[in-house]
């Protein structure tokens, strides 16, 4: 019987118990939806007047596309802000100095350990009170910079703990070869380590797109608050919110495919410690290394034959 590393592989008898498990959860959750759909088909969610505003051009330009504007603005930005703010703190948290290192902890601990929420409202007050920005621009404001703290810390710690992730032989073969740390931890350590938490630091960055819903608390005009302006105006809560959701999941879904496609394309490529060693200079008479000619391309590697010694081609 195959096993696995964290448990044996079931058997016949747990594999019918699992898949009837299955088929029964599949089973309840067909009648929940339909009891739900029932409930709002009593209500007349689904009659046509509260579904016919969708048809119409000036509900998509006027708002839901403006949302959609408004909530990919503010989600690139804090994008962008998280990963500078996640890989400075992040390689600060694995800095040998300790000034350094400890502050950056205390940085990305505080940020981490602060509800999202709090922090738009807190900012939302800040920019708005003293006049940082115009009026217009506080709601932006405020949601990117909660967003970039928030997940910038988190993206610190999967820096962090992918570099501790990897093993302790790709820092010492850096140092064997007269890297200091700094270059190991850049040209060796970082580049695995970000290959090996992407998938993670996909799922942030939906999690930051997913968290600009919460902008509706301070009147950002994102996707979710413009589907109440909607709801209020044609009396239609529910369409205009299942139509959002609808949004938010293929915009999710296409970032995550997105996402997918990238990481196999690195992992065909082959992103290893390897390819971080600069090609030595080939001196004639000077006896191959067998562990460097493994590394070379072929290009590289018929370069070193026609300058190699007499000796090298024997």
């Amino acid at each position: 019987m195959s096993t696995s590393v964290l448990f044996d592989a079931p058997g016949p008898k747990a594999r019918r118990r699992h898949r009837m498990v299955a088929i029964t959860g599949g089973l309840l959750l067909l009648v929940l939806l339909a009891l739900v759909g029932r409930a709002l088909h009593a209500n007349g969610e689904f009659a046509g007047v509260k579904w016919s505003p969708f048809a119409d051009w000036g509900t998509w330009r006027y708002y839901l596309l403006l949302g959609i504007w408004n909530t990919i603005k503010a989600a690139a930005a804090a994008v962008v802000l998280a990963m500078i703010f996640g890989f400075v703190f992040g390689v600060g948290r694995l800095s040998r100095n300790v000034v350094i290192r400890w502050v950056s902890g205390a940085i990305v601990e505080f940020f981490r350990a602060v509800p999202v929420l709090i922090m738009m409202i807190f900012f939302f007050g800040v920019f708005a009170y003293n006049q940082v920005f115009p009026a217009a621009w506080n709601p932006f404001a405020a949601v990117v910079t909660a967003l970039t703290l928030y997940n910038g810390s988190v993206i610190a710690e999967l820096v962090r703990s992918g570099v501790f992730g990897l093993p302790k032989g790709q820092a010492e073969a850096g140092l064997s070869i007269g890297l200091t740390p700094g270059q190991t931890l850049r040209n060796i350590q970082l580049p695995q380590a970000i290959t090996a938490m992407l998938p993670a630091l996909v799922s942030q960055l939906v999690v930051i797109l997913k968290d600009t819903a919460l902008g509706t608390i301070i009147t950002y005009p994102e996707l979710l608050q413009q589907a109440q302006n909607l709801a209020s105006a044609r009396s239609n809560v529910i369409p205009a919110l299942l139509v959002a959701a609808a949004v938010f999941i293929a915009i999710n879904y296409l970032l995550t495919w997105m996402a997918a496609r990238l990481e196999a394309r690195i992992n065909r490529r082959g992103h290893t410690a390897g390819a971080a060693i600069g090609r030595a200079p080939t001196v004639p008479g000077a006896p191959v290394d067998q562990a460097h000619a493994a590394a070379l391309t072929p290009n590289e590697a018929r370069h070193d034959a026609a300058h190699a010694g007499p000796q090298d081609r024997v």
